[in-house]
C-alpha cells in the first residue's frame, strides 16, 4: 500500500485529489495538509510514502515546504501546479530542490480533462513511491536556514537594503538563494549595472530563490517577502511604504546611488532597517550606511578577503558606519541574527 499525504490550501482541491488517489486500490491517502507548514509537520508525524504538494499556498509555499521536507524528513514529493507561467516556472524549479515530478492540477470545475489528470497523478505517485530519495541530486538548503523557515522570526525590522557594484552579481548569487518566501522583510537591492541590464538580472536572480523578485517600478508597494532590483538609470528611494523612482543628478557618479537609496530607507524606517554593503569600487554606500546606523538600524559590510574589490565596504568601515564585517558565506547568518 502506498501511503500519501495530500497538500493544498483549497479544501475542494484536497478532496478532489484525495478521491482521485483513493480510487487506485494500492494507494491510500493517510492525511491532508492545508499549507506548507502543516505539510512539514504532518510529513514528520505520518511518514507517508509520497507527498503531493501544491505550489502556491499561504504561510509557507510548496517550494519552501519541499526544501524543509528534504532537509528534515526526505520523502518523494510530486508537485501539483496550475497552468500559469509563474506556477509552471516554480514547478520546474522544484525539481532542483528534490521533487520527483510535477502534475498540472485539475480544474476546480468538472471538466473532461479530470480523468486524464487522475490517470497521470496516479501513475506519477506510483512511480514516486519506488524512488530512493537518497539518490536524488538536489540543491541542499542548510539546516540552520530550515530552522529559521519553520520558525520565522518575529521582528520589528521592515526593510533589508543591499548595495553592490563590481563583484556584486556573484555575491548576490550566493546570498539571494538563501532567502525564502517566509523572509519577514522587504528587500531592496541596488546593484550598479549599465542601463538595460537590471530587468534580466532581476529575472536571473529570481530563478535562484523562492522569494518574489522583480525590477522595481515607480509606486511599487514595499512588503515582506518581496525583493526589488533598483532599475539602472534611476535613483530608487522608499517613501510612504512605496518605491519611488527619479532622475535626479547622479551621486558618486552613479544612478542609482546606494547612498540615495539607503538614506531614504533610514529616513523612512529609522531603526527598522538593515543595510548590507557588498563588493565594489569607490565609496557609494558609505554615507547611506552611516545614515542607517545613525537612525538606529543595523549594518553589515563584506570583508576584504571575500570582496572582489574592497573599496565600498572599506569606505563604510572608515567612517565607522559598520556594525559587523563578515565574509560572504556568513552574511545571511548575520542578517538573521539582526532580525
Amino acid at each position: 500500500m502506498i501511503n500519501v499525504l495530500v497538500v493544498d490550501d483549497s479544501s475542494l482541491m484536497r478532496r478532489m485529489i484525495s478521491e482521485m488517489l483513493d480510487s487506485a486500490s494500492e494507494i491510500r491517502v493517510v492525511g491532508t495538509a492545508k499549507d506548507g507548514l502543516d505539510a512539514v509537520e504532518k510529513t514528520e508525524k505520518l511518514r507517508p510514502d509520497v507527498v503531493t504538494m501544491d505550489v502556491e499556498m499561504p504561510r509557507m509555499d510548496g517550494l519552501t515546504a519541499l526544501c524543509c521536507i528534504m532537509a528534515k524528513t526526505p520523502v518523494p514529493v510530486v508537485m501539483l501546479t496550475a497552468m500559469g507561467k509563474i506556477e509552471a516556472d516554480l514547478a520546474v524549479k522544484s525539481l532542483e530542490y528534490g521533487a520527483v515530478d510535477f502534475v498540472s492540477k485539475p480544474s476546480k470545475t468538472i471538466s473532461l480533462d479530470v480523468e486524464e489528470v487522475k490517470e497521470e497523478l496516479i501513475l506519477k505517485v506510483r512511480a514516486a513511491s519506488t524512488v530512493n530519495v537518497k539518490k536524488i541530486a538536489f540543491k541542499v538548503v542548510e539546516r540552520r536556514y530550515i530552522d529559521k523557515l519553520l520558525l520565522p522570526p518575529k521582528t520589528d525590522k521592515k526593510v533589508l537594503i543591499i548595495g553592490a557594484s563590481t563583484g556584486g552579481p556573484q555575491a548576490l548569487s550566493e546570498i539571494i538563494p538563501k532567502f525564502h518566501r517566509t523572509f519577514p522583510l522587504a528587500v531592496l537591492i541596488v546593484q550598479h549595472l549599465p542601463v538595460g541590464f537590471t530587468k534580466s538580472f532581476s529575472e536571473r536572480l529570481g530563478w535562484q530563490t523562492s522569494i518574489a523578485m522583480k525590477e522595481a517600478e515607480d509606486n511599487d508597494l514595499i512588503k515582506p517577502g518581496q525583493a526589488f532590483i533598483a532599475p539602472s538609470g534611476y535613483h530608487t528611494v522608499v517613501k510612504n511604504g512605496r518605491i519611488k523612482l527619479n532622475k535626479m543628478p547622479k551621486e558618486n557618479s552613479v544612478r542609482p546611488s546606494i547612498d540615495v537609496a539607503m538614506s531614504s530607507a533610514a529616513e523612512a524606517y529609522r531603526d527598522k532597517v538593515i543595510g548590507v554593503l557588498l563588493s565594489g569600487m569607490g565609496k557609494d554606500g558609505a554615507e547611506g550606511m552611516k545614515a542607517i546606523k545613525a537612525g538606529g538600524g543595523k549594518t553589515i559590510a563584506q570583508d576584504e578577503h571575500t570582496s572582489v574589490i574592497f573599496g565600498m565596504p572599506k569606505a563604510a568601515i572608515d567612517v565607522d558606519a559598520v556594525d559587523k564585517v563578515a565574509p560572504l558565506p556568513d552574511i545571511v547568518d548575520e542578517i538573521m541574527e539582526m532580525l
